[in-house]
């Protein structure tokens, strides 16, 4: 199992810390270092400065919104970062959530599995670099009866594939990442929960592309905060403002695919009770109703050997990568947990 490192947003006020926190992620190996996009800053922007700053380290989208590009400018993104980074891109897409999409985009929120599938059709094909012609119901290139005519991409990316992830969380969505993409992009991942919560879905997926599991990239990312294992409680305690937004207010009352995810891990009662006091607007409440297991149970919390047993698991449980997103007031502290984590995979026998 390799080790990945989120460094989430930038321009939220550890700009300078992140940067940091990628070189230190390079020099001790680290796999790939991902960034990621909203409403705020952009992850293609990130991820140029990060590469001209890092040597080895892969540096991937986690993710590009597909509602805030044509496939086509995403495919010419994508050519361009890997060619700048000497081929260390990794590129991941995701349909983001309605509020975003219609919100901010102002592109309708429908048929996101049927979209991602055309999206992906084309990425691929443009960074192919054959003349990009394509007939979808969302997408029809060139458009007709016009003078468009086939293009072909100009930029030649430093590898003949540049791995492609989807950020999935839905059965459906899991399903069609398995058979569609190299990898995927998962969140509040429960060792013990992997295989019915997301394996079982990317298995099948796969399946019906006539390929197995070898070789795809399963990645979640899991936030780490290092400590003496007296200190859980508390450890977890600094999470809870963070899984509450997700679980509770990430999306509406009829649409938060997180909270969907905490219910199927058995969470229901808990997931209901965050949703209707965040959204109430009694944030501290929502906080503060979260199981202490669920957070537990989707971190890494503790000891180094504490922090090496989780890894076991969610190692034995089907993960490929596992995406680091270290806590810490300071930059030291930030560092700090990079060396723990590698530390910790390494008493995992996993390195």
């Amino acid at each position: 199992m390799q080790l990945g490192i989120n460094l989430g947003y930038w321009g939220a006020g550890m700009d300078a810390d992140n940067l940091a926190v990628a070189q230190e992620a390079d020099r001790l190996g680290y796999a790939v270092c991902w960034a990621a996009e909203a409403y705020g800053s952009d992850a293609a922007t990130v991820l140029s400065w990060v590469a001209a700053q890092t040597e080895r380290i892969d540096v991937g989208s986690a993710i590009f919104q597909i509602p805030a590009r044509q496939p086509a400018m995403t495919a010419m993104t994508a050519a361009t970062l890997d060619s700048l980074s000497g081929g260390r891109f990794r590129l991941g897409l995701g349909v983001s959530g309605p509020q975003v999409s219609e919100g901010w985009y102002g592109v309708k929120f429908d048929k996101p599995l049927a979209r991602t599938r055309e999206y992906v059709e084309i990425v691929r094909r443009a960074m192919s670099r054959e003349r990009l012609s394509y007939e979808g119901r969302h997408w029809t290139l060139p458009l007709p009866d016009g003078p468009g005519k086939p293009l072909k991409l100009t930029v030649h990316p430093q590898r003949e594939h540049i791995p492609l992830y989807i950020a999935a969380i839905g059965p459906k969505n899991l399903e069609q990442t398995g058979e569609i993409a190299d990898g995927a992009l998962l969140i509040f991942p429960s060792a013990e929960h992997l295989e019915e919560t997301a394996i079982r879905h990317l298995r099948a997926g796969r399946e019906k592309a006539g390929r197995t599991l070898d070789g795809f990239d399963v990645c979640p990312t899991v936030p780490l905060a290092v400590g003496d294992d007296k200190d859980v409680a508390r450890l977890a305690d600094t999470f809870r403002p963070y899984t509450a937004l997700y679980v509770g207010g990430m999306g509406s009352a009829d649409q938060n695919f997180y909270n969907r995810l905490a219910r199927r891990m058995g969470y229901e009662q808990a997931a209901a009770e965050v949703q209707e006091k965040y959204l109430s607007g009694d944030k501290e409440g929502a906080a503060a109703a979260l199981p202490h297991e669920l957070i537990d149970r989707t971190t890494l919390l503790g000891s180094v050997a504490r922090i090496a047993d989780r890894m076991k698991a969610y190692a034995a449980a089907g993960v490929t990568t596992l995406n680091l997103a270290p806590a810490g007031f300071t930059r030291e502290e930030r560092l700090a947990s990079l060396r723990a984590g590698v530390e910790a995979l390494e008493l995992a026998g996993l390195a």
